[in-house]
């Protein structure tokens, strides 16, 4: 048995009102077209998580509504204040614990990228993902049964986009 990892990095946001926290940002109309690009593009693909570890940011609440928008049978996300602007290392903790067989986790850079980086057997010749652009998604699958069992180096990179790919 193998699992599959769907690592995306929230959608574009904004900055436009000083009153919010960071943790508060909303997307703007830019990142909501491309959390629903994405969700388009994953469900075409037939890459449907069954369960979703999200930061706690409502920014990447709102990247998962719209991807789930887009999604058949999306699962209510697991909302984690510990990816809330974590590092590498406490995304593959949490990823550790996860239950389902095809996670998906919508988190921040620059984490997210360190994290796609670090679990790649081999990255995709591709200059977007080291940068790990707003909604930057990756398809991992790992040969093992048990998420514990996860770790540096272990998956085999399916497919990598970004929003910008996805325009006609």
């Amino acid at each position: 048995m193998s699992l599959r990892l769907i690592l995306t990095r929230h959608a574009k946001s904004g900055w436009d009102n000083p009153l919010l926290s960071d943790h508060e940002r909303v997307l703007n109309e830019r990142g909501r077209l491309a959390a629903s690009a994405i969700g388009g593009w994953l469900a075409t693909k037939g890459y449907v998580p069954d369960q979703v570890l999200c930061s706690s940011a409502h920014r990447t609440q709102e990247t998962w509504e719209y991807i789930a928008a887009a999604l058949p049978h999306a699962p209510a996300p697991d909302i984690l204040r510990t990816l809330y602007l974590s590092s590498e290392d406490q995304m593959l903790r949490a990823l550790n614990k996860a239950t389902g067989t095809t996670v998906m986790m919508v988190t921040h850079n620059p984490g997210t990228a360190y994290l796609a980086e670090g679990l790649a057997e081999a990255t995709p010749d591709n200059g977007a993902f080291i940068r790990y652009p707003t909604a930057a998604t990756t398809v991992f699958d790992f040969d093992t049964d048990s998420w514990a069992k996860v770790s540096w180096n272990s998956g085999k990179v399916i497919d990598f986009i970004t929003p910008r790919n996805l325009k006609p």
